[in-house]
């Protein structure tokens, strides 16, 4: 695949269903995730779930949660290494470039949302530390404002622990995954103005603060 390119294919191909099993039964022998809130998740239609990003092992969590194909941006220098490309890739993820205003990222995820899908984008940026969320980027809800799709706030309790940063292997740690509700946004003819944008944001910070707090209580 193209660095930057996107395939949409929206039906769970044979590579995509084997990547997946091979991630969740790893995961479960690792990690054994406690779930909460799975109810809160549309079986079909556009979604966004914005988790709490504590470790590199983040991306995965989604699959325990939901049956749905779901669709992530990762960091672009991961597409450095070919074989680590072509496994994310088959799990429906495609590059993004921090600290820039990458046109193409934003471009793909729109078409991921257009096409009905989910999508994963983590709304801190890149990993943070500690027990708190700090001032989120503003990206996650400027694209499901301008998309008019349900937001989902995701808490992740106890991957930090599990691969700290700067680790190479991560190590068996129980972990949680919180689903919270979804969060209905405003809609708006044409340009979504700025401080619907700020407000919101605020509203998916509060919101994932309140998951990730109930995810490290779950596995404390």
């Amino acid at each position: 695949m193209a660095e930057g390119s996107l395939v949409l294919r929206t039906k769970k191909t044979l590579g995509y269903i084997f990547v997946r099993g091979l991630v969740t039964t790893v995961w479960r022998i690792m990690f054994r995730p406690i779930v909460t809130g799975a109810h809160h998740i549309p079986a079909t239609g556009p979604v966004l779930f914005a988790p709490i990003h504590r470790s590199n092992i983040d991306f995965a969590y989604l699959i325990f949660a939901t049956n749905r194909k779901t669709f992530f941006m990762a960091k672009h220098s991961l597409w450095k290494f070919p074989v680590l490309r072509r496994f994310i890739s088959t799990m429906g993820a495609f590059p993004v470039k921090r600290g820039t205003a990458d046109r193409e990222s934003l471009n793909n995820a729109e078409l991921v949302l257009n096409a009905g899908q989910a999508l994963v984008l983590f709304p801190e940026g890149t990993r943070q530390e500690g027990d708190s969320v700090g001032t989120l980027m503003d990206g996650a809800m400027f694209l499901a404002l301008r998309s008019q799709v349900p937001v989902i706030p995701v808490g992740l309790g106890n991957t930090e622990k599990a691969m700290r940063k700067g680790a190479i292997l991560p190590r068996p740690t129980r972990t949680s995954i919180v689903i919270g509700e979804p969060i209905i946004l405003p809609t708006f003819e044409g340009r979504v103005p700025r401080s619907a944008v700020t407000d919101s944001t605020e509203i998916l910070r509060q919101r994932l603060q309140q998951a990730y707090d109930e995810a490290r209580d779950l596995v404390s």
